[in-house]
Order: structure tokens, then sequence, then C-alpha cells
């Protein structure tokens, strides 16, 4: 049965929250304040979590992110006033929804009977209809992001995309264009970071014939070209402040004005937007203006890393590795060295440095390709190399957990009793870790 973690000091409203999630199957656990959330969460990392963000003037958010919680764990916040405003620093804990009290239990019963239905199906049923090839992954975390994904698609809300470089911004947008009514229209792509401020302003609104030396006629902008579909902004942080008071008026009044001329064009485009920094940061940092930030994540969400991700890097690899044979008309595999190498390797490059490695490992490598045909970095990885186990700073408990055990099984040619020995496990717990790992 899957656990539940429900934080607020309101007794009436836990007593409530913790009937409903019984009947939709889950095993409650209650907390009404931040030092028994923090034992609770200590004790039994939940599938779900529902915190009060106004606690008694505590920091709920600081908990989370102070809290090894899985990148897998639906977390959901609730708040006393009604808000349309989302705190930042909700992205980067991976917040999926958020609730004004009191809570609208019909919304709630369908997040948990959906989520309830992802952790009971195989990985592949939890996958967004549709999707096409886009993203690929089976992990308990891409599992969550497919459930958001299915979960925001419908509509015309606008979406805010946090995540690092690399790890797949614009293949997410896709994906919610691809399940979003607006399917049989335009995807229109745009990197602020590419265009110098007048450019950009020129690309986005458009601009009138004449404007410029040598223009001959109207120029229609980016927003126009998105009518009726998808406008996904990437790197919006890099858009100048004139520039984006001059996107929240656009927004506001769905109204676009190209330089040089005077009058508004009305627009419809859905807007996604994504930023490969903290969004709180920007925030603070005067990159990106508060009103606009929320004008812009009315539905927020953080793209899991690579490294979160677990053995979906070897799926990724085997992707891009028979789109490479496909391409060159090879029948190229993975040596067992270079799986142990590319599972490994923390790839700070994320998705993007995983295709560049298979590229390399591809044109270098003979029939097999071993593990140093691969980049150095990751050659040279290995967490279990010898007696010794390779971690980064900041490497999650589990994930540690999981390479002590894997690397420890691997010394002693897998045998396991010894293995739960020298670990001070039991062999039950033993097989039990093993099975979660494989079933990941």
């Amino acid at each position: 049965m899957p656990h539940a973690l429900i934080v607020d000091n309101d007794t009436e409203n836990s007593l409530m929250l913790s009937q409903l999630f019984r009947e939709c199957g889950y095993s409650p656990e209650t907390a009404e304040s931040l030092p028994q959330a923090r034992e609770a969460l200590l004790r039994h990392k939940p599938e779900i979590a529902i915190l009060n963000e106004q606690l008694d003037g505590d920091d709920t958010l600081g908990l989370l992110e102070s809290i090894d919680l899985t990148p897998a764990t639906e977390i959901y916040l609730m708040s006393d006033q009604p808000t349309e405003r989302i705190d930042p620093r909700a992205i980067r804990i991976g917040a999926s929804d958020f609730f004004s009290k009191p809570v609208n239990r019909d919304r709630l019963v369908r997040n948990l009977r959906d989520l309830s239905e992802d952790l009971s199906s195989p990985a592949e049923k939890t996958r967004p209809p549709g999707r096409g090839d886009l993203l690929v992954g089976e992990s308990r975390v891409m599992q969550r992001l497919y459930r958001l994904l299915r979960k925001c698609a419908p509509g015309d809300a606008s979406i805010f995309l946090a995540g690092e470089k690399g790890s797949g911004k614009e293949l997410v947008a896709r994906t919610i264009h691809r399940l979003s009514d607006r399917s049989q229209n335009d995807f229109v792509s745009l990197d602020c970071s590419a265009m110098a401020p007048g450019v950009l302003e020129s690309e986005l609104f458009g601009h009138k014939k004449g404007r410029f030396r040598g223009t001959t006629r109207d120029h229609r902008g980016y927003f126009q070209r998105a009518a009726g579909g998808t406008l996904f902004l990437d790197e919006i942080t890099e858009m100048n402040a004139g520039l984006q008071a001059r996107l929240l008026k656009a927004l506001e009044s769905n109204e676009v004005r190209p330089v040089g001329g005077e009058k508004g064009i009305s627009v419809d485009a859905r807007i996604i937007t994504a930023t490969n920094i903290d969004p709180e940061e920007a925030v603070e940092r005067g990159r990106l203006r508060e009103d606009l930030y929320y004008r812009l994540a009315q539905f927020p969400i953080r793209v899991p890393t690579l490294r979160e991700r677990g053995d979906d890097v070897l799926l990724l690899a085997e992707r891009f590795l028979e789109e490479r044979n496909t391409a060159t008309g090879r029948q190229k595999t993975f040596s067992s060295g270079a799986r142990i190498a590319l599972r490994g390797y923390d790839w700070p490059g994320n998705v993007r440095e995983l295709k560049n490695a298979v590229l390399r490992g591809h044109l270098l490598a003979g029939e097999e390709i071993k593990s140093e045909d691969l980049p150095g970095r990751v050659s040279s990885s290995n967490p279990g190399d010898g007696d010794f186990i390779r971690l980064y700073v900041g490497t999650p408990l589990a994930e540690i957990e999981r390479r002590t055990i894997l690397s420890t099984l691997e010394h002693y040619e897998g045998d396991k009793k010894r293995t739960a020995d020298v670990l001070g496990i039991s062999l039950k717990t033993l097989y039990n870790r093993l099975k979660q790992y494989n079933g990941h």
C-alpha cells in the first residue's frame, strides 16, 4: 500500500485528508509541525507528501530542500490563503500540484487515483499516450514526469520548465504540444540566448516593412507564426528586462505590437518557457521579473537530471546506438565494461553529453564499443573500480546505497550471502534491494 505523509497543524483538515487518502488506497501518516515531519520523512520516504506552506511561520520548503527525498516522491503544497503565486523554490524541490484550502477534494482524488494506478502499472503504461519517440525512460522519476505531462497538456495554462542544460527541456515541451489540443498546429521554438536584444525583439513580435534598412515587407514574429499552436521560449532568463516587460504585456493582453507598428495584433499561442538556472535565483538576481515568472509558471515542471534517472542511462544509450547503427548500416554493440562505465558516470551534461559519448564510441570502435572507446571522463568513472567506489559530492543517499550494494556484489562475483554479510544486512534485505533495482 503506498505511503502518504500529511503535514498540517489544522487537525480537522488532517483528519479529512487522512480519510480521503485511505479511501484512495493509501496508508496516511500525519505531522503537525516541521520537526515531526522531519522525523517522519527520515523514518519512511512516502510515495506522496502533502504539506501546508504556512505552518506557523516555519519554512516548509526549506524542510523539503534539506531532506533527501527520492526524486520520484510526489509533492503537493497547500496554502491557507487563496493565491496563484507559487514560490520559485517549489519548482526546485519538484512540487507537482498546489491547493488552496479548503482543498478541492475531487481534484485531489483524481490525482491520487492516477498516482495509485501508475505506481501499480508497468512503466510502459505510465508513459504519455502518443508521445512518439521524443522521451525515453522507465525510471520512477520519469514516470512521475509522464504523469505531470498528462495532467498539464490539455488546456492553455502557461508551463515553465526548469532543468539543467542538456536535460531535454525542449523534448518535454514538444511532448506537451503533441499531447495538447493544439497538436495539429505549429510548435515554434525560439532560443532567447541566441540573438541580440534588438534582433530578438523583432523576431518575437515582428516588424513593419521599412523599419530596418532593406526590409520591403512586414515580418511576422514568432508569436504570429505560432498562432493556434505552441510557442516555446528557451532560456527565458537571457531576455533583457525591457523585452520581459513587453512580453508580460503581450501575455496579459493576448496582443503584440510589431516593431515600428502602431496597432496591436491579436495572438493565440500557448506559451512554454524554460531556463537552466534556479528560478528563485533568477528572480532574486533580477534576471527574471517576478511578475512575469508568476505569469509564465501557471504550471511549473522540474525536468529531472540524467543522474537521477538510474538505468534510463542505458536505455538512452541503446537508443542512440540504434540510431547510429541505422544511419551507418552497422550492428555495433556495447561491451559489459562500456555499460558499467556508462551507468557509473554522473553525466553533468545530461542527455546531450550521453548522446555525444555514444557518437564518439561508435566512430572509434570496431563491432563492439568498449569502455576505452568512450570519452576519458566516462571510461574512468567506474564506481566499482577495484576496491573503491567513486562518488561525487551531493550524490543522493539512495544512489550511494545502490552503488555500494551492486559494487560489493560484483566484487564478490555474485555471492549474495557474502555480500550481505560484509554489508551487515540480511540476505532478505539484499534480495529486496536487488529486486527494487531490477524493477527500475
